[in-house]
């Protein structure tokens, strides 16, 4: 009578575990789930996409544009929307492309001052008015340093990029910042 039982749930639970499958690919959530596949699936055929979170800091990268004259530049930045994010920026990073960045928002618009304790790479910190335009450009600041630059105003946001960028772009104030 035991080696029964044994030999009925190994026989059974093998088709329990089946069905269970199978029901659950024909639920709702199922469906949502083989429709995220193929997008996917799909995505993957069409070409790389940009991730959605930076793989080293872990923060959300957004589209961010700078509209110089008749011409537009467009970056992709980290989003430092939090006081964490923003009193880490971009310390320890050895590595920034020509067109990635880091956008700190503020809210509310307020005087900012930044400096470079624990950052090797130089960098253009480019601070953006109320307005969205530029107020002010501290190029190419000194890696590690522990002088401030500010803010020539209010700030709504500040834009970090790679060191001596905003001259090769011929970025400058009254430029417009669109996040």
């Amino acid at each position: 009578m035991g080696y029964a039982r044994r030999w009925g749930k190994l026989t059974f639970a093998p088709l329990t575990a089946a069905a269970a499958l199978v029901l659950a690919a024909c639920s709702p959530g199922a469906e949502a789930g083989l429709a995220d596949t193929r997008s996917q699936q799909t995505q993957s055929r069409s070409g790389p996409q940009a991730p959605s979170r930076h793989p080293v800091s872990g923060l959300q990268i957004v589209p961010l544009t700078v509209t110089s004259g008749s011409t537009v530049h467009r970056f992709a930045v980290e989003m430092a929307d939090t006081p964490a994010a923003q009193q880490k920026g971009l310390m320890f990073r050895t590595e920034l492309g020509q067109n990635e960045g880091m956008f700190f928002p503020s809210d509310p618009p307020a005087p900012r001052s930044f400096w470079m304790k624990n950052t090797p790479l130089a960098l253009d910190i480019i601070f953006v008015g109320p307005d969205r335009r530029i107020l002010n450009i501290a190029a190419d600041t000194q890696p590690y340093t522990m002088e401030s630059v500010v803010s020539d105003g209010v700030t709504s946001g500040v834009l970090e990029l790679r060191g001596g960028r905003a001259a090769e772009l011929g970025l400058k104030p009254g430029d417009r910042v669109e996040w």
